[in-house]
């Protein structure tokens, strides 16, 4: 287990996380979110021993991870850490790079862990490609096969899926998560994007002002946002007599005391989403059809 125990990391004088504690079970994934600026990367950083702490400690089992105050060289031998910007040998293939780290003594088990890895990241038509001849999301993918060339026991994953389009988001997401908790590698992702974390995470933490502001499962701060910025992660959100309501959450109805404008209609494929004015707020809801502006609608909460 990893076992992070009231850690605070400031830059200079500016203070990045405070007395910030939390576990992570083997095998677990874990995910981190918070507004840009909020202390994730930081928070992956240290994790990694990229930093030395100003308080507090981290372990992984029993084993105390330090920075580089007590190490040469940063990183647990155990741990992979794949930032936003690539470790890659730019004028060696894909499939070189995958297996820089792996022995050349079984040339065969070898080339065997690199085609498994390029399927994982479903790069097998690449293998053979300079990596300087790819773009940003598949070198993003490199990156994360890599890391895993060796099979750590815990991975860092920062903005894993940032710089890959949607065309191939969605089924490496499935294959790479799926991947993680077959061969019961920990995994803990710092992300902006909901979808790295609803049908993956089994723990998330909400990093604010410097703390942890929540940390429960997706399914329990997405079912019971504790604050608007939780909400936020998770989609469209309106506040209506001091209760969070998403956008699914509000249909319209016949006749009630919630009596709203219509602003804009977008849409969202078998939807639209509704902005509209409520008592002077803006409030969001889902409809099968799409509004006029101006025109006066009633609405109804559907918990």
């Amino acid at each position: 287990m990893l076992q992070v125990k009231n850690i605070s990391f400031r830059y200079k004088k500016t203070e990045v996380l405070k007395n910030i504690s939390f576990k992570v079970e083997k095998g677990e994934h874990f995910s981190i979110i918070g507004e840009s600026g909020s202390g994730k990367s930081t928070l992956l950083k240290l994790l990694y021993g990229t930093y030395d702490l100003n308080n507090g400690q981290i372990f992984w089992k029993d084993k105390t991870i330090l920075g580089p105050k007590h190490n040469l060289i940063i990183g647990p031998e155990y741990m992979k850490y794949v930032a936003q910007e690539f470790d890659l040998m730019p004028f060696i293939t894909v499939g070189e790079n995958i297996g820089a780290f792996l022995s050349n003594f079984y040339p065969e088990e070898k080339q065997k862990r690199i085609n498994e890895l390029l399927n994982v990241v479903e790069l097998v038509a690449y293998k053979n490609t300079l990596v300087k001849e790819l773009s940003g999301g598949q070198k993003q993918r490199v990156a994360i096969a890599k890391a895993l060339a060796k099979q750590p026991e815990i991975i860092l994953l920062d903005e894993p899926f940032s710089h890959i389009d949607n065309f191939k988001k969605q089924s490496l997401r499935r294959s790479l998560f799926k991947y993680l908790k077959e061969k019961q590698i920990t995994c803990i992702v710092a992300t902006h994007d909901k979808e790295d974390v609803l049908s993956y995470s089994d723990n998330m933490i909400v990093l604010h002002n410097a703390k942890i502001i929540a940390n429960n499962t997706p399914h329990s701060l997405y079912k019971n946002p504790e604050n608007k910025l939780i909400a936020s992660f998770f989609g469209e959100f309106s506040e209506i007599e001091n209760q969070i309501l998403y956008a699914h959450q509000l249909k319209v109805t016949d006749k009630s005391n919630l009596k709203a404008t219509v602003k804009s209609s977008y849409f969202k494929g078998n939807y639209y989403l509704i902005e509209a004015e409520l008592n002077e707020e803006i409030v969001f809801f889902e409809s099968k059809y799409r509004y006029d502006k101006n025109k006066n609608v009633f609405l109804k909460k559907v918990l």
